[in-house]
């Protein structure tokens, strides 16, 4: 506790603004991979590598390796998130701006109140989350509508779809992670997932025929370091940071990056991707955020001692 009370205020800031800037900026890396790479390929480097070395680096630490229930755990997890989430949001984003990829993945808070309800029935549906999860949508529904005259295109429909599905499989496999037996270690049970993730993006890839069409010596440089930055930055650091941050901050301190990353994510595609912005994507990325917040401001409410009993059983 002591240790807790003196720690530098830096480490604190700088683990926020790792989470804060480097999730946000990964949306861009992957546009700029998914451009020269095939997308569950690029996926499948990038969780395996980065798992791998978590993986790796908890073996070294004297940690010990997932049961066999825990690795089965993890693989189901990672169908869900790496290859189902991550994947369909890595191919969308050879259709999908960067910005607003990261905009419609933001509805995860949202989709996973959704999954409370209904899987782990900690919640209730009540008014104001029936609103969230309408404002949410409408703000997806805004940057998707061919009818709304806002200016500039609508994003392609089968992209902003794979990312929504994406985001409910993404809900799924967080809310299961509270009933499956996982790894106690939080960097053990994430290396695990992501190296399951990277094994099973590597089946997909191969089963779409992607390495078919990979030829490594045509990728450019540009390419591989987006990818070098997703594995290094984008999974190893941020998440060392993540993990360092639930264990010294609040839950609701710390889930404010679920509409901050989106933010960052709209302005450097912008700024740096040549992203168009404008008063369709500044409409939809208002409406989703204000559906996220909603969500993320509510208390839980606590289940009926009933439901406890039988969800215990």
């Amino acid at each position: 506790m002591e240790t807790e009370t003196h720690r530098p205020t830096w480490k604190t800031l700088l683990a926020f603004a790792i989470i804060y800037l480097v999730w946000g900026s990964t949306f861009l890396a992957i546009r700029i991979g998914v451009h020269e790479v095939p997308p569950f390929l690029l996926a499948a480097m990038r969780f395996l590598v980065a798992g791998l070395v978590l993986y790796g680096w908890m073996i070294a630490q004297g940690e010990r390796s997932p049961s066999r229930r825990e690795w089965i755990s993890s693989f189901l997890v990672a169908l869900l998130i790496f290859v189902f989430a991550y994947g369909l949001l890595f191919w969308a984003e050879q259709h999908v701006p960067s910005g607003t990829a990261a905009v419609i993945l933001a509805m995860i808070p949202v989709f996973m109140a959704l999954s409370e309800i209904i899987l782990l029935r900690t919640q209730k549906l009540t008014a104001r989350l029936a609103l969230a999860l309408l404002i949410g949508i409408g703000g997806v529904v805004v940057l998707m509508s061919r009818s709304l005259n806002l200016g500039g295109a609508p994003i392609d429909r089968a992209g902003a779809v794979a990312i929504l599905i994406g985001s409910v499989s993404w809900s799924i496999g967080s809310t299961l992670t509270r009933k499956l037996p996982l790894p106690s270690s939080k960097v053990m049970s994430a290396g695990s997932q992501m190296l399951a993730g990277g094994l099973l993006l590597t089946v997909a890839a191969a089963a779409l025929g992607e390495f078919r069409n990979f030829h490594p010596s045509t990728v450019s440089r540009s390419a591989w370091l987006a990818l070098l930055y997703l594995i290094v930055p984008g999974s190893i650091i941020a998440f060392t940071a993540y993990v360092w941050l639930i264990h010294h901050e609040s839950p609701t301190k710390v889930g404010t990056y679920a509409y901050v990353n989106p933010l960052v994510a709209v302005v450097l595609g912008y700024f740096l991707g040549g992203e168009p912005l404008g008063l369709r994507t500044i409409l939809g990325t208002l409406f989703v955020l204000i559906g996220v917040i909603v969500i993320t401001t509510t208390r839980v409410k606590k289940p009926e001692p009933s439901l406890v009993a039988e969800d215990a059983g």
